[in-house]
């Protein structure tokens, strides 16, 4: 587990936890949009609060940031991963102060949702087993439930903040696109890019496969082909840094900075 998404789990739960024993705790920390100027903070503290009247909602969010939140944090990295988390959530209580001025929003669900479109974002074809039984791409995964989002709102949308979800999906595409541009930003100053340093993959035979889930194994595969028709003097930053991370703990290197 990587320590992004094993710091929010904890946190979460230890919240839910002290919702169970303290009373008063939800009143405090809870996002109402027509009282956020008496709690300002709350724009961030709704996403560690849950329904205590059941586990299924802290449970699906938790299982949603397990299962996609780790792929994205080896991705990009545990401080933008935290800031992918934090502003999908931000941006999931901005868009409740617009169309939910008058309603109650708990729950880590804006900043899951923004998880699961930076994973559908960088691995579209990657298959999710809807039910665990049908598979089905993940960008697909994002556009259906985004349609059944819109259509749950104009039906009335019930107890479930829809607007939440929706704004969580913004904030992470906006966050990933920013990521992008700066990108390209930085190439254009000619600064110099955090990158690996190729003594520190001097040792990629010994990167062990099994090891490394299936979606990041293919990249591996591919760059540790591309070292082998063209040699390690072939591999662009990018793809240095990434191989760092699955070199052994041992013969790795801390980036230069």
């Amino acid at each position: 587990m990587t320590p992004a998404v094993r710091a929010l789990l904890i946190a979460t739960v230890i919240a839910y936890f002290l919702q169970q024993t303290m009373s008063g705790l939800m009143e405090w920390f809870v996002f109402v949009p027509r009282e956020v100027l008496l709690r300002p903070w709350s724009v961030l503290t709704y996403m560690f609060l849950h329904d205590p009247n059941g586990i299924s909602h802290i449970l699906f969010n938790m299982l949603g940031l397990y299962f996609f939140g780790g792929r994205v944090e080896e991705r990009i990295g545990t401080r933008r991963f935290t800031w992918l988390y934090f502003i999908s959530g931000i941006a999931g209580a901005l868009l409740s102060f617009v169309f939910s001025y008058n309603a109650a929003v708990v729950g880590a669900s804006a900043g899951v949702f923004g998880v699961t479109l930076a994973f559908a974002y960088f691995w579209p074809d990657a298959p999710i087993h809807f039910w665990g039984i049908i598979p089905i791409p993940a960008r697909l995964m994002v556009i259906g439930y985004g349609l059944f989002t819109l259509f749950a709102i104009k039906a009335g949308g019930g107890r479930t903040a829809h607007f939440a979800h929706l704004g969580g999906y913004v904030g992470a595409y906006l966050y990933l696109k920013w990521l992008e541009r700066a990108k390209g930003q930085f190439k254009r100053k000619a600064t110099a890019p955090v990158v690996a340093p190729e003594r520190s993959l001097l040792k990629y035979k010994a990167i062990d496969r099994t090891s490394i889930h299936e979606i990041n194994r293919e990249e591996v595969d591919r760059i540790l082909d591309k070292i082998s028709a063209q040699g390690l003097a072939s591999l662009t930053a990018e793809e240095r840094t990434f191989l760092s991370n699955f070199v052994p703990p041992d013969d790795r290197k801390p980036p230069v900075q």
